[in-house]
């Protein structure tokens, strides 16, 4: 059986019998970031940064060579990091890694629903939403790496989820995500993008007056936080619910 690395969630790797985990922080830490760079080298510098910030111990290159030889035996094989002149590189070689699954369940599900196969699509934003499996490590991490890839993964998951709203609207399942989006637009009150899905939601289940006060409340919202006025594709089908226009006058779902 072929490694597994898993990222999107508590750092995890499985050798086809289980998984396992770092119990060590440090050790933990020092993974993820070569994971997040597989496949190029990792500078000492950006480990050492990574680890232990601006203020590293005197002896930070010896405790980071001590991490990179436990790795190894973590890992049971002295193959999946290398070391090279400036650093080191985790080789995934035939390993699967979650974050390229999710990548590939992504724009395969793209590439579906541009072309009108929605519960294809959906099917592939799941299955990506699924290896989801919570915030990147156990903790929030704070070194420049993991810290923009925890972001990163944060929003690519955010952006999944709005297309799964997405082809299931589509595919005329208005009411089944209005609830979703009332607790997505709660938690993430200046994402406008869920404003509008459920203002749409509502609109086409028949709930015009219930559409007409989610924009209101991302008028207050916006205006309270940002001083902005809600973007040009809200204020649109703000304005096609006040008229009615034919083109988002769909049959609403059974």
């Amino acid at each position: 059986m072929p490694m597994r690395y898993e990222l999107l969630g508590p750092l995890r790797v499985s050798d086809g019998r289980g998984y396992h985990f770092l119990s060590a922080p440090k050790m933990e830490t020092t993974l993820a970031i070569l994971l997040v760079r597989a496949e190029r080298v990792t500078t000492k510098d950006q480990l050492v940064t990574e680890l232990w910030g601006e203020s590293p111990p005197p002896r930070a290159s010896a405790a980071l060579h001590v991490y990179i030889s436990q790795l190894r035996k973590f890992l049971g094989s002295g193959e999946a990091i290398v070391t090279r002149p400036s650093g080191y590189v985790l080789r995934l070689r035939d390993a699967e890694y979650d974050v390229d699954d999710f990548q590939r369940a992504v724009a395969h599900g793209r590439l579906l629903l541009q072309t009108g196969r929605y519960e294809e699509a959906l099917a592939q934003f799941e299955e990506a939403l699924r290896l989801v499996r919570g915030p990147v490590l156990d903790q929030a991490p704070e070194g420049p790496v993991l810290a923009a890839f925890a972001a990163w993964a944060e929003e690519e998951r955010l952006d999944c989820l709005e297309l799964s709203i997405e082809a299931r609207t589509a595919l005329g399942r208005h009411r089944e995500v209005i609830g979703p989006l009332n607790g997505l637009v709660t938690q993430y009150p200046l994402r406008e993008s869920f404003y509008r899905h459920l203002m749409l939601a509502l609109y086409r289940s028949e709930r015009r007056a219930d559409a007409l006060g989610v924009y209101r409340t991302a008028q207050r919202v916006l205006q309270a936080e940002l001083g902005v006025r809600p973007c040009q594709a809200l204020r649109r089908l703000h304005h096609a619910i006040l008229t009615s226009d034919a083109p988002i006058d769909l049959a609403t779902a059974s």
